[in-house]
């Protein structure tokens, strides 16, 4: 499963690098010095692929790689999103009317300093707003040569069904992980029926699945996952069962529990890619090599009877969470 996989009209490594964390939610983000350091470390090692958004930060994100990376634009593949962004009171906000998808997309080419976005989602789908014009917002910034391709975030299938009639959809991105298996509801099947690259973030579970994290308590005050039912209490107590079991086959493999996560995810089609997120080049390095690990149909059976859906404690986001997304869910 390794080298490279379609991404709309680009080619791109079959694992990329979610930037989020060098700025926002997983508690105290490096400096920016520590951060370009692992945005370059990623384009020496070939990790060509990077992720961003308008909501990471504030924008504090996009400014990062416009700072860092302003030399070597042309050495990667650069997404970014809108439709979740600060309002004129301060607070996060989902908007998905047109005006504001073009504001944004003004705002996040001045700070990623480029004349154009490769991939451009729609972070999440503003349900006050038809997604069809959304989407047609989107293929106006196409039209004028600001963005390249389009994307959509935490869609269900027929909602991407409805925005890929209006102009094709690159690609889909949504949580995807051995514990977080949604997307084998209906999406992954559309995707791969309207030839849509499907881009697994949070691959690894939010770090649960690399093993390291055996304390919730141990969590800073504002890491986002402290709002998480999965890692709250008798949930996070009971999922730390899981991890035995997934160090064994780890150890079996000659691999570490986040390449074997992350082998698991890209074993799930050709049109799917994963974007693990981290602070720290050696994680980094560890994620990149898991590209080029193949499971075997046993490995595969036996991680699936080991991480699912039935033996997950916790639904993956609180409820406010929950009712700003559209995928289906196959939690209880």
């Amino acid at each position: 499963m390794s080298g490279v996989r379609q991404l709309g009209p680009f080619q791109v490594p079959a694992i990329g690098l979610g930037c989020m964390s060098l700025s926002h939610a997983y508690g105290t983000p490096p400096d920016a010095n520590a951060a370009a350091k692992v945005l370059h470390g990623a384009l020496d090692m070939g990790c060509t692929f990077l992720d961003t958004a308008a909501l990471y930060g504030f924008g504090a994100n996009e400014t990062l790689i416009g700072n860092a990376l302003k030399a070597r634009r042309g050495e990667y593949v650069l997404a970014s999103k809108c439709g979740i962004s600060r309002n004129a009171a301060g607070q996060r906000e989902i908007n998905g009317r047109p005006e504001e998808i073009k504001k944004t997309c003004d705002e996040s080419l001045s700070r990623l300093q480029t004349d154009a976005i490769d991939l451009y989602y729609l972070h999440r789908w503003d349900k006050r707003v038809p997604i069809e014009d959304s989407v047609g917002a989107l293929a106006d910034l196409v039209a004028a040569g600001k963005i390249k391709s389009i994307g959509l975030s935490e869609v269900s299938a027929p909602t991407l069904r409805k925005a890929h009639a209006v102009h094709p959809i690159a690609a889909l991105q949504s949580e995807y992980s051995l514990w977080t298996r949604n997307p084998e509801i209906a999406t992954l099947a559309a995707c791969q029926e309207l030839g849509t690259a499907f881009v697994a973030f949070s691959p690894v579970g939010r770090g649960f699945l690399a093993g390291g994290l055996r304390d919730a308590a141990a969590l800073e005050p504002k890491d986002i996952r402290r709002g998480m039912p999965r890692f709250q209490g008798e949930n996070f107590t009971a999922n730390l069962g899981l991890l035995d079991g997934l160090g064994a086959l780890a150890r079996e493999r000659g691999c570490t529990t986040a390449q074997l996560s992350l082998a698991w995810v890209l074993s799930r089609g050709r049109h799917v890619l994963a974007i693990p997120g981290t602070t720290d080049l050696e994680h980094l390095a560890e994620d990149w090599a898991a590209r080029n690990l193949i499971l075997d149909a046993a490995t595969l059976g036996r991680l699936d009877a080991l991480v699912n859906p039935r033996t997950v404690h916790g639904r993956r986001y609180n409820a406010a969470t929950e009712a700003e997304i559209d995928t289906e869910s196959n939690e209880t």
